[in-house]
């Protein structure tokens, strides 16, 4: 993912607390994935309209992690949701 990219979330795909099984989710049509707490963080900045250094600059220093480590895992994390359909991106 490039610094200019805008995320976001495709239409019928969100943020969702499951609260049977006490987490967060991210949902689409008929597919859920289950969230840990760095998804979870990285998926609460996605807006549509921040791009995606925007994104790794607010959670490093968010966090007090070095943006390197941040845009690699960011990086892969959305990459890896893109493939799968969940997140759009806007270049």
């Amino acid at each position: 993912m490039e610094t200019g990219d805008v995320p976001c979330l495709p239409r019928g795909v969100r943020l969702h607390y499951d609260k049977v099984r006490n987490t967060w989710v991210l949902l689409a049509p008929e597919r859920a994935v289950k969230l840990d707490a760095i998804g979870h963080a990285i998926l609460t900045e996605v807006d549509g309209k921040r791009s995606f250094g925007d994104i790794t600059q607010s959670l490093a220093e968010k966090y007090g992690a070095p943006l390197e480590q941040i845009v690699e895992d960011s990086s892969d994390f959305l990459g890896t949701l893109r493939d799968r359909r969940f997140l759009d991106v806007l270049t």
